[in-house]
């Protein structure tokens, strides 16, 4: 089955120490391409979420944001005593070289860089929190692509079966082409009242008919037509395996056109190409 490399995705949870909501966006891309923005508290959850896209998912220019919205009075300070003793102990050691120092205030202490400290405990336990959540937000994401993927493969089934329907039609009045293109050359020679020998006749029409021949072209196409049928339904990646063979179809379109000696077969080719085309821009937003 496949999937879209277009989605996007969104997750918020509140809880005593405030409210975690994470955002998920992606586009298609050749490879895939994490952009992460975490607030600078966070920075430790980098490492661990780009491996969850990495599991996650195969291709796709992919954004996630991080907001966090503390909760008024949510942080548990504790006092780092073996610090706030340094810092009393250089003030009393300055405070001896000063005549009448006035008296060490606690609030002063505790001002200080590195006396009051966040709880590690609670640290962990919210980035605990926010990896759960994005395990969350990237659950949703991985099944708004596959929505869209299944929507993509309608589309190029139906181009694919219109594809195949041009091939058919044209591999029928393949033989009406080659005896109208007979009594186009008899008209001719008619016309400008020219003898024409039977056998010169046959031997052109034989030249013509090796020269058109796009027997193998029609055969190909149709290979094709039911490989990408195919490759929709496989699992996993498959948008580099469809890109290949839009190419491969396209490349055939092309020598169909370039055989073509009626204007129903170039009309056929055209076509061709225009639905192979339409296929082509649906596979680039395929993972």
């Amino acid at each position: 089955m496949v999937h879209s490399m277009t989605a996007f995705a969104r997750a918020e949870l509140a809880g005593a120490h405030g409210t975690l909501g994470w955002e998920i966006r992606s586009v298609n891309h050749r490879y895939l391409e994490p952009h992460l923005r975490l607030p600078d508290t966070f920075r430790d959850l980098e490492a661990p979420v780009r491996e969850m896209l990495r599991k996650g998912l195969s291709r796709g220019k992919v954004e996630c944001t991080l907001h966090f919205t503390e909760a008024a009075g949510s942080r548990a300070l504790q006092v780092n005593h073996e610090h706030a003793r340094q810092v009393i102990g250089a003030a009393e050691s300055l405070a001896e070289l000063i005549g009448q120092p006035a008296p060490l205030n606690p609030l002063e202490v505790l001002g200080w860089p590195g006396v009051l400290v966040a709880s590690s405990t609670d640290r962990q336990a919210l980035n605990q929190t926010a990896l759960e959540l994005f395990q969350m937000s990237l659950d949703e994401l991985k099944e708004g692509r596959e929505r869209e993927g299944m929507e993509l493969a309608k589309v190029i089934d139906e181009r694919l079966a219109t594809a195949l329907e041009q091939v058919t039609a044209l591999r029928e009045i393949l033989p009406d082409m080659l005896e109208a293109q007979r009594q186009k050359i008899h008209d001719r020679c008619a016309e400008l009242q020219v003898a024409l020998d039977p056998l010169r006749l046959e031997q052109e029409i034989t030249l013509l008919a090796q020269k058109s021949d796009v027997a193998e072209e029609l055969d190909r196409l149709t290979t094709h037509v039911a490989e990408v049928g195919r490759v929709l339904r496989s699992d996993g990646a498959t948008g580099r395996r469809l890109d290949f063979l839009m190419q491969e179809l396209n490349r055939e379109a092309n020598t169909l056109g370039s055989k073509a000696f009626d204007t129903r077969s170039t009309q056929a080719a055209i076509n061709l190409k225009v639905l192979i085309e339409q296929m082509r821009e649906q596979v680039q937003n395929i993972e």
